[in-house]
């Protein structure tokens, strides 16, 4: 039970900027700056919240670093006509280089930006209570949201339409536009929301996770995020549950850690990324992408 409590807490940031892949992608624009919204939506979220003392107003800021990322992206690659994954490399070297040097310059001079508290319990009184209590908002309400926000993605694209333009510009695009539908504007709308998804992962990072703003705080979990997303197939429900499982992992390597396990600790700390890789390889089979992915 421990176990899975330690891996929804784990899981939650990952959701969020897998919700945001799926977003993105699923409108036909590869998206690998997710790390970049990660990193900005965390730091962003220290800085405000930080300089106002309310923890909803750094959440705030965070998305909406994640949906100016977002945006630059989709401006770069449908605008310029920057390579994809060339635009999302600058953009996460970008944020890793900014944000350092705004942390040392303006925040700390040992890579340690100030301490900063998340936002309370949404149910105070579970706080504590087994399994339930995480879910339900006990501790915190990043988790509950998240699981939220599964739901919300999975019934926009399914039921809403604009859930079935997005899906149009991904698979058909010439349909799209034969039907009136703006590709280009439908793309930009959806990657900057996804964007915004992701920058509240990066929230959860900074207020929660660490408590503080730290460094390359985002660790590559954009990279394992976008794994998520393909494994799961580019469905927001089966991408969560491919994030649950590398979580997993992760806090099955933290538990190891803290145990007699006789296993290198870097080994250890690699767990979840070598599940990653081993899935992408085809361990979970052949995975089908949007078919005008990454085409005009």
């Amino acid at each position: 039970m421990e176990l899975f409590e330690s891996a929804l807490r784990l899981s939650t940031p990952l959701v969020f900027a897998a919700l945001g892949g799926v977003l993105s992608e699923r409108s036909g624009v590869v998206n690998i700056a997710l790390e970049a919204m990660l990193l900005g939506g965390a730091f962003a979220a220290m800085a405000v919240a930080s300089g106002t003392g309310h923890p909803w107003a750094g959440i705030g800021a965070a998305a909406l670093c994640g949906l100016l990322l977002g945006l630059l992206h989709a401006l770069l690659v449908l605008r310029l006509r920057v390579d994809a994954i060339i635009s999302g490399v600058g953009l996460n070297l970008l944020a890793m280089g900014l944000t350092t040097f705004l942390l040392r310059s303006l925040f700390s001079r040992g890579g340690v930006g100030v301490q900063v508290q998340g936002p309370g319990a949404w149910v105070p009184a579970l706080k504590g209570a087994p399994l339930i209590g995480t879910l339900l908002g006990g501790g915190t309400p990043f988790v509950p949201l998240a699981m939220l926000a599964v739901v919300g993605v999975w019934f926009v694209l399914q039921h809403t339409r604009p859930g079935l333009q997005l899906r149009a510009v991904g698979e058909a695009p010439a349909a799209a536009r034969a039907a009136g539908v703006s590709v280009e504007r439908t793309r930009m709308l959806w990657v900057a929301l996804g964007g915004a998804l992701a920058g509240l992962g990066g929230a959860y990072l900074c207020l929660e996770a660490a408590g503080r703003f730290t460094e390359n705080l985002s660790a590559g979990k954009g990279y394992l995020a976008l794994a998520a997303v393909i494994i799961g197939r580019w469905h927001p429900g089966w991408s969560a549950l491919a994030v649950l499982g590398f979580s997993l992992g992760e806090a099955l390597q933290i538990r190891l850690q803290g145990g007699s396990a006789a296993l290198p600790s870097e080994l250890l700390s690699a767990l979840p990324y070598l599940l990653g890789l081993l899935a992408l390889t085809g361990f979970l089979g052949r995975v089908r992408p949007p078919a005008a992915l990454g085409r005009e």
